[in-house]
């Protein structure tokens, strides 16, 4: 594919964090996108920086309008730039005067970014027409935003259609993931183990569901534990429990037996009178809290127990907390979690980290490049690897 001297519109995942003063405080997706933005510019383009920040549309001012001060992507400038090692310009819109104006000006080796996709109202239906003016503005398009791959979006799917075969791609970032997915869903060295997180069993059916016919250990912690605890008879006072789900917990139960799959629950359990940080918290074994408390993180048992499976096991996926991440009372099964999937990286295994609180944690103790691949997309990876058909990546594939 040619692209010097060609204007090339590069879709990435620029959704990232801001203080109260509008400074990224997490440049993890920023520093992914580096590597494909900076071989076009080697290769003698022109870049156009395409993504969406936020949820504008959801978050409207009182008066109906957007708070374009908060979801601007004009905040992403300096930290952009100071890692490019290059200035990076700005257009005030998306597909408007400004935006084209820049677009016409823009020369080889300069980098333009757009402002941000969801102003457009067109962006989140896929329209047409806004994928049209979107595809006008360039010659070549590369989608680089695994962490929108999920989304039917304008900029992100519909877009693609505007472009022959060979003057669309995937870019490095997205080529990674989609390898690193593949690594784990085909021929993994076995034993398999997936630790999955999180709150409530109804986000990760599916992806139970696909684990069971690829694991050899299933290892599950977060609110989620609590479901299967109450369906096999124990007592989770005050724990959360998706009471509609207790039968889906049995069945994944018999459908892992059935295929000899080891099914871990948290034997005990960090227990809170209150959901806040300062409760007054204890230890009790899971299948057995009292009533009027909850089950806020996995206990010093269970912790051993998940980081003994792991650091016996060959391939690694992670995708969710095992606790309230978020107050740091409760984040020590996770980080006890995250330490023990990077010891067993260090000693040969393959590890996964997909997405959301996982990858969170992970940074946070600094053990990013001591595990195998730390996903850029949450709910994206969690479709892939669910078996879900992603429809950014299949606007390329299918041409």
């Amino acid at each position: 594919m040619k692209f010097k001297d060609k204007k090339v519109l590069i879709r990435v995942d620029f959704n990232v964090p801001l203080d109260e003063n509008f400074q990224v405080t997490d440049d993890t997706r920023i520093r992914g996108a580096l590597p494909s933005i900076k071989r076009l510019l080697e290769r003698g383009s022109a870049v156009i920086i395409m993504s969406h920040l936020g949820r504008p549309m959801k978050k409207l001012k009182e008066d109906g309008s957007i708070d374009k001060e908060r979801f601007t992507l004009a905040h992403v400038v300096p930290r952009l730039s100071q890692l490019l090692g290059q200035p990076v310009q700005f257009a005030k819109d998306t597909v408007g005067p400004d935006a084209q104006a820049k677009v016409q000006a823009l020369k080889p080796g300069e980098v333009l970014l757009l402002e941000n996709t969801r102003f457009e109202p067109g962006e989140k239906t896929g329209d047409k027409e806004l994928a049209q003016k979107m595809a006008n503005l360039a010659d070549v398009y590369v989608n680089d935003a695994f962490g929108t791959a999920h989304r039917a979006h304008a900029s992100t799917a519909t877009i693609a259609s505007f472009f022959p075969k060979d003057k669309k791609t995937f870019g490095l970032l997205m080529e990674k993931e989609i390898a690193n997915a593949n690594k784990l869903l085909n021929h993994p060295e076995r034993p398999v183990t997936a630790i999955v997180g999180g709150a409530k069993v109804s986000d990760k059916m599916l992806l139970l569901d696909k684990l069971i016919d690829l694991a050899d250990n299933i290892i599950i912690g977060g609110g989620m534990a609590y479901t299967f605890i109450r369906a096999n008879g124990g007592h989770t006072g005050n724990s959360l429990v998706e009471e509609e789900r207790l039968a889906l917990a049995i069945e994944l139960q018999e459908k892992a037996h059935q295929k000899g799959v080891n099914i871990y629950l948290p034997i005990d359990s960090i227990i809170a009178d209150e959901f806040k940080e300062d409760a007054h918290s204890l230890v009790a074994q899971s299948d057995d809290i009292p009533d009027g408390w909850m089950g806020l993180d996995i206990g010093p048992e269970a912790a051993t127990q998940f980081s003994e499976v792991i650091k016996n096991s060959k391939t690694i996926l992670w995708n969710g907390p095992m606790g309230v991440f978020e107050m740091p009372a409760f984040a020590g099964g996770t980080h006890s979690i995250a330490k023990a999937v990077a010891e067993a990286t260090q000693n040969g295994a393959y590890s996964l980290i997909g997405g959301g609180d996982s990858v969170a944690a992970i940074n946070q103790l600094g053990l990013a490049d001591q595990v195998s691949y730390v996903s850029t997309g949450g709910g994206a990876m969690l479709k892939f690897l669910e078996g879900s058909p992603l429809p950014g990546i299949q606007a390329i594939e299918e041409g």
